[in-house]
């Protein structure tokens, strides 16, 4: 990766990705480790993030996303700290009914792995470096975009200029390159909040995800492997909590914090305490009406943003930069313009019923569970125990939460790309 200075000369690019998150670093890899020249543009220099201490913050990359980050030789550098999704169990408030996952019953990989944010942020920074097909412009940003037939031209805020066959925009949920190309959103708040912070406790986890279905939403308790010394004695935690409470715990002392989430944590792995910062957001569904524009594709949360149930945000987000590089890829092996109407669409009809399977899935789970109706109680304790009793189904769903389900990219599959 070649750091770009500040006003360099106009450049060529085959791909201009926008944005240098989780998401765009990944797809400029992908691309630039297949010999695509490409240029990254982001609002933040990649330093703040390696600079950056623990922040309580952790995503999970599901068994497929793995074999993606191994497949682009991203995943020996998160390997060490990455904490092994063994089992996963689902139960509700005080209920008997639990629903439980065995990664045996499925085969020997774990469903997936819990890895630090910062330390995805290093990994991919590192991997970019290696990459003499990416230049990085950042901290920068695209002060205008012009698509073109032909091609597109950006300038960006420090005077440089781009000049790419394709853009890419993968600049999250507030994207202005979306909004720039006229492309709509679908959005509705859940009038819930996301609590995220990281717990050391008394007892090991044995890297068993729990998943605790309460009135105001789902409380997750994610393995984390928490250094050498003592593995397997951290997790994060998704706390979701309706908006108008929020504020109020977030402004709890240290000790009344932690009396309230012992109230819904349980004492199964002993005395607990919370160590990083505490981060809260508000919880939301989001898709565009569409992904594709004129010489334009959009990735990651530019694309869709869903609620964090399932755990699957960033998994699908993965999904669409190993769908996206491999369009592109098979494209300019046969000599066409990667940029072209056709070779978009393709990507869009691969991405558009998995993306919208998920968005339905995690919305529709979360108002089944986030209720105290007694008839839908009821209903959620014996359909529960009802999967837990029937094989066939119980591995489907093991294998969706692997990400193992659908029309797979060649990187999914263990196949190069």
């Amino acid at each position: 990766m070649k750091k770009m200075p500040i006003n360099a000369a106009s450049q060529n690019a085959e791909v201009l990705i926008i944005g240098g998150g989780l998401v765009g670093a990944t797809l400029a890899i992908a691309l630039g480790q297949a010999g695509v020249e490409t240029a990254v543009v982001d609002t933040q220099d990649p330093q703040d993030g390696l600079d950056a201490g623990f922040d309580g913050r952790a995503s999970a990359i599901a068994l497929a996303t793995k074999r993606v980050l191994e497949g682009l030789k991203i995943w020996p550098a998160l390997e060490k700290d990455a904490a092994p999704i063994k089992d996963i169990r689902v139960s509700e408030a005080e209920s008997l009914f639990f629903l439980h996952y065995d990664h045996k019953e499925a085969g020997d990989e774990p469903f997936g792995y819990m890895v630090e944010n910062r330390n995805m942020r290093k990994a991919l920074f590192h991997r970019l470096r290696e990459l003499d097909t990416v230049r990085l412009y950042a901290p920068d940003a695209v002060k205008s975009l012009e698509r073109r037939n032909d091609g597109v031209n950006a300038s960006l805020v420090s005077g440089a200029k781009i000049n790419a066959r394709l853009s890419v925009g993968c600049d999250g949920r507030a994207s202005k390159t979306r909004d720039a190309a006229g492309i709509a959103v679908t959005n509705w708040s859940y009038k819930q909040s996301g609590i995220v912070c990281t717990v050391r406790h008394e007892y090991c986890h044995d890297f068993v995800a729990n998943e605790h279905f309460l009135a105001a939403g789902p409380f997750a308790i994610l393995p984390l492997m928490g250094g050498a010394k003592n593995p397997g004695h951290c997790s994060s935690l998704v706390w979701t909590e309706r908006t108008g409470l929020a504020p109020s715990i977030m402004a709890l002392d240290e000790a009344e914090f932690l009396a309230e989430l012992k109230s819904r944590f349980g004492n199964f792995l002993g005395e607990l305490e919370v160590i990083g910062p505490k981060w809260c957001y508000p919880l939301s569904l989001q898709f565009a009406e569409r992904t594709i524009d004129k010489r334009l594709a959009l990735a990651g949360d530019a694309a869709h943003a869903m609620h964090p149930i399932a755990g699957q945000g960033l998994n699908m987000g993965l999904r669409d930069v190993a769908a996206l590089a491999e369009v592109v890829l098979d494209a300019r092996r046969l000599g066409l313009d990667i940029g072209e109407g056709s070779v978009l669409e393709r990507y869009q009809r691969w991405r558009r019923f998995d993306n919208t399977l998920m968005l339905g899935m995690t919305d529709g789970l979360n108002r089944l569970f986030s209720n105290d109706i007694k008839p839908l109680r009821l209903a959620r304790d014996l359909g529960m125990a009802a999967v837990n009793q029937m094989p066939p189904l119980k591995k489907f769903f093991m294998r969706h939460a692997m990400g193992l389900v659908g029309d797979l990219p060649r990187l999914m599959r263990n196949l190069p790309l």
